[in-house]
Parts: structure tokens; C-alpha cells; sequence
């Protein structure tokens, strides 16, 4: 069901990302260092239960969840959150909730790469959308262990 996500996933690209943490509130430094940071995302599944990995130099972050179910998380910009993912359309959908605020974060596999669309819900209007575009899974070769795409 979810097991076309399972890999690791390198950053090729991001759009908005900037405006998208300025509204979330996240401070100046903060998002200088998240903006250059190139993080790998790893999507793991262990029975019924989906883990999301995402490693750069900025920070680690790890979330463990069942479909369906409500988890807290603290973010990178240590926020506490309640989440639920679902799937829906193939799509991993997670709301984010916190402090009467609401962010939705769309996961979704196009074309063999990792489709991230976050958006904020600010005053019943959504704000503009941070897209990232992971590159297809990363493989280690074994015998020179280089990171191959």
C-alpha cells in the first residue's frame, strides 16, 4: 500500500521554502540554515508502522506513525505538534496542528521521485506552498560505496 515510498531520497530542489517557514514564524537564523541545508529522507515501513527519517547537517528528525492515527512531533524548528497521516490518493497527507494553527504536508511519488507540497492555513486562507523535490531512492554500490541515484 504505501510501499512505493520506501527508500532513501536525496534533495534536488525546493521552491518557496523561505516565505513558507517566515509565516510558519521561524526565525531569521533558523531559516538561513534550514534554506541550505540538502536533507536525505528516509521512509521505512515495520508492519503497520511508517517511519520518516530526514537527515542534513541543519538537523535529524525522525517521526514513527500508523495510518490513520494521531502522534505528537516535535519539528526542526521545535514545534509541538499533533499529526495524523492518511492515505489518500496514493498520497501521504499529514495535518500538523499546533497552537490553533494547521499545516498540511503532502508526500507523493511522481515520475520516480519523492513529491513534498507543505502548506500553511493562516486565517482561512492557505499561504503559499513550499514544494521539494527528492531524486529517486539512493543506493550505496558495495563495492565502492558511493551514493548512487
Amino acid at each position: 500500500m504505501c510501499d512505493h515510498f520506501v527508500g532513501t531520497w536525496k534533495l534536488l530542489s525546493s521552491e518557496n521554502f523561505e516565505d513558507y517557514m517566515k509565516e510558519l514564524g521561524v526565525g531569521f537564523a533558523t531559516r538561513k540554515m534550514a534554506g541550505v541545508a540538502k536533507p536525505n529522507v528516509t521512509i521505512s515501513i515495520n508492519g503497520d508502522v511508517i517511519t520518516i527519517k530526514s537527515e542534513s547537517t541543519f538537523k535529524n528528525t525522525e517521526i514513527s506513525f500508523k495510518l490513520g492515527e494521531e502522534f505528537d512531533e516535535i519539528t526542526a524548528d521545535d514545534r509541538k505538534t499533533k499529526n495524523v497521516i492518511t492515505l489518500e490518493n496514493g498520497s501521504l497527507k499529514q495535518v500538523q496542528k499546533w497552537d490553533g494553527k494547521e499545516t498540511i504536508i503532502k508526500r507523493k511519488v511522481v515520475d520516480g521521485n519523492l513529491v513534498v507540497v507543505s502548506s500553511f492555513l493562516l486565517s482561512n486562507h492557505r499561504i503559499p506552498c513550499a514544494e521539494f523535490l527528492f531524486g529517486g531512492c539512493i543506493t550505496l554500490d558495495s563495492n565502492t560505496g558511493n551514493e548512487t541515484i
